[in-house]
């Protein structure tokens, strides 16, 4: 059974960080892209970042430069380390993956989700 479990959201001020983790267990880890994806009350789930199994990654132009994505390939574990908060990044986040050699950069591309995590940021 594929579990991705979510972990590290919280209430956090503006200007702020939280570390966000995502436990896999089930499948072969090392084999898949990485995704995290967002979703704010009221607004459809959208892309914040991806790591390929070889370790590229990719941002939404919302988060670049704040946000790091990072993998620990022995823990099958994905990170999302969340700098300088804004109210806009209040949201539930969702770790999602895909089997390489495929990327996970759209919500229809996750052959697999978390249960999500949620993250406020207060002004």
């Amino acid at each position: 059974q594929v579990r991705l479990v979510e972990s590290g959201g919280g209430l956090v001020e503006v200007g702020g960080s939280l570390s966000l983790s995502c436990a896999v267990s089930g499948l072969s880890f090392s084999r898949y892209a990485m995704g995290w994806f967002r979703q704010a009350p009221g607004k459809e789930r959208e892309f914040v970042a991806c790591i390929s199994w070889s370790g590229s990654t990719w941002y939404s132009d919302s988060v670049k430069g704040r946000f790091t994505i990072s993998r620990d390939n022995a823990l099958n574990t994905v990170y999302l380390q969340m700098n300088s908060l804004k109210p806009e990044d209040t949201a539930v986040y969702y770790c999602a993956a895909r089997e390489r050699p495929n990327i996970v950069l759209q919500q229809d591309d996750a052959n697999y989700w978390g249960q999500g995590t949620q993250v406020t940021v207060s002004s």
